[in-house]
């Protein structure tokens, strides 16, 4: 792990931190406005680099994927794409088609690290095949993410170390397209993911920012939630933060693409080598908007479905710990609001005192609940956004499911009130 890989930082999704919890009526003023949140966060919590490392490690999504979900057509239903009886299918089932389950081919290609990322070698250059594996980083790695965010398969925060999330698109993608799902990618799987992102002629592109890119206003956020009611939002603490989160990055690697670049002192004007993230798009032959939305509880994941069906879109998702998981069955989404204020509620809390006051915190990218809430049809549930992106996937909730902010202003623009939603997988 290099010096520039995350230290530490906040999360807002481990005990005590972000609830969704409780299952009475919310009757408050806050809870009719639809434009504040009724999931809710307390006290905040530290993820060590440790602790983010052992969530990119773990592989304990694949006992649910292929135990539950892949071993059983009719529980899977709709979003289990490979057709039962076919190839990819039989191998999923049996196992035999895991990365866990079969040798390791030797990577095909020059030696890969992090610290050889750069422009250069992100658009140029062969590619060392397959790419995966707990210790699989640099250039390879970026190309892959960058393609699976366009293709709306997100790997989450790109930031050019594998990791169970881009491992988890890279096998959801294989599975609806009838490769062998195997989670790393291959000469097939690297020709097909190509095709799916638009065939980009550029990994990372050079932007040049404009008067919205590096506009403010950015903030010193206090370290206490009640000392953030009278800010006039929550905004991005640095340009550094707005810029990395603006292109589904990390701010290490904005500056490893940009050497000698100070990201915090740009202006309208200037240019940055950016992650060619562009627009994501349905695939061929999908029918119409999401009709569906599937949420692994277990193998966190969020699958968003068409009406015949078929896999869209995928996307890593923080769920539910075990003091408080996440629901379990069918809801409908009941509301959507975009940039929505906060009502911090500590009844609702794990680990908070009950008697704290309740608090409406202004909107913003640091709000604990991110740039969207997604109210589901169960009270105190929804979908929603993130202040700490580098945790999707990694860390746990008081219930809801959390997205990055890319994600889920993506998804929300693609879903309506009444949108199906089904928890499944429910780890206890």
């Amino acid at each position: 792990m290099t010096a520039t890989r995350i230290v530490a930082l906040v999360a807002f999704l481990l005990p005590g931190a972000t609830a969704c919890g409780g299952d009475g009526p919310d009757t408050s003023l806050a809870a009719q406005d639809g434009r504040i949140a009724t999931a809710h966060a307390g006290d905040r919590d530290w993820l060590t680099a440790e602790e983010l490392e052992a969530g990119r490690v773990d592989r304990g999504w694949r006992e649910w994927v292929e135990g539950n979900v892949v071993g059983s057509q009719q529980r899977a239903g709709a979003d289990s794409a490979a057709a039962p009886g076919s190839s990819s299918a039989a191998a999923a089932e049996s196992g035999q088609g895991t990365a866990a389950s079969r040798p390791r081919p030797r990577p095909v290609g020059p030696p890969q690290s992090w610290d050889a990322i750069s422009m250069q070698t992100a658009n140029s250059g062969a590619i060392a095949l397959p790419v995966g594996g707990d210790d699989a980083e640099g250039p390879g790695v970026l190309r892959v993410q960058v393609l699976l965010d366009r293709a709306a398969f997100s790997p989450g925060i790109i930031d050019g170390y594998w990791g169970a999330n881009t491992e988890k698109a890279v096998y959801w993608l294989q599975r609806r397209e009838g490769l062998e799902p195997t989670g790393e990618v291959d000469e097939t799987t690297w020709h097909r993911l190509a095709q799916l992102s638009g065939e980009p002629q550029q990994i990372v592109r050079t932007h040049r920012l404009t008067e919205d890119d590096v506009a403010g206003p950015f903030v010193d956020l206090p370290e206490e939630w009640y000392d953030r009611r009278d800010l006039d939002c929550q905004c991005y603490e640095s340009l550094a933060e707005k810029l990395a989160e603006r292109f589904h990055t990390s701010e290490a690697l904005l500056e490893q693409l940009n050497p000698d670049t100070d990201l915090n002192a740009l202006q309208a004007g200037a240019t940055l080598n950016v992650p060619n993230v562009g627009d994501r798009m349905a695939p061929q032959g999908a029918a119409g908007d999401v009709a569906r939305i599937v949420i692994s509880d277990g193998g966190r994941y969020l699958h968003a479905l068409d009406g015949d069906g078929r896999l869209l879109y995928h996307f890593p998702a923080t769920l539910g710990a075990a003091y408080s998981p996440s629901p379990e069955g069918e809801y409908h989404i009941t509301g959507i609001a975009h940039d929505p204020e906060w009502h911090y509620q500590p009844d609702l809390l794990h680990g908070v005192d009950d008697d704290e006051p309740d608090a409406i915190l202004p909107a913003g990218p640091n709000n604990a609940v991110g740039t969207v809430w997604m109210a589901l049809s169960r009270p105190h549930y929804g979908i929603h956004g993130t202040a700490a992106p580098e945790t999707i996937g990694y860390a746990v909730s008081n219930g809801c499911v959390r997205l990055t902010n890319w994600d889920v202003e993506f998804l929300a623009e693609r879903v309506a009130q009444g949108t199906q939603v089904e928890f499944r997988d429910i780890a206890r």
